[in-house]
């Protein structure tokens, strides 16, 4: 796989129109879940799920997904609750990757939409 290239901010607002319901860290938008990183080139969402085995379901299918992209979240999860915070590292912020990755995850919660 070629090496991500970091979006430039034209880019990024354009990109991230297809995931609305994540949230840009670098604007600082504050969050419910208080989130210590805002201000970080990346991009969060909290998933929500009936139980722990659903969540855990959810990140053994995004788990699949990644490894198949080379490309992992960061993550965190308690019971019902995925805390996912993307960025390429190899870039140092976010890139096509993160954005790719995020529309899979929002897939894989919602397969109708």
């Amino acid at each position: 796989m070629s090496n991500p290239v970091k979006l430039t901010g034209t880019e990024r607002q354009e990109q991230l129109s297809s995931i609305p319901t994540w949230i840009d860290l670098i604007d600082g938008q504050k969050s419910t879940t208080n989130t210590t990183e805002q201000g970080r080139d990346a991009i969060y969402k909290e998933f929500l799920f009936k139980d722990f085995v659903e969540a855990f379901g959810f990140m053994t299918q995004v788990a699949i997904v990644a490894e198949k992209m080379d490309h992992h979240p960061e993550w965190f999860n308690v019971y019902n609750r995925v805390k996912v915070t993307l960025a390429t590292h190899d870039c140092g912020g976010l890139s096509l990757r993160d954005i790719i990755l995020a529309q899979k995850m929002d897939h894989l919660q919602n397969p109708s939409k």
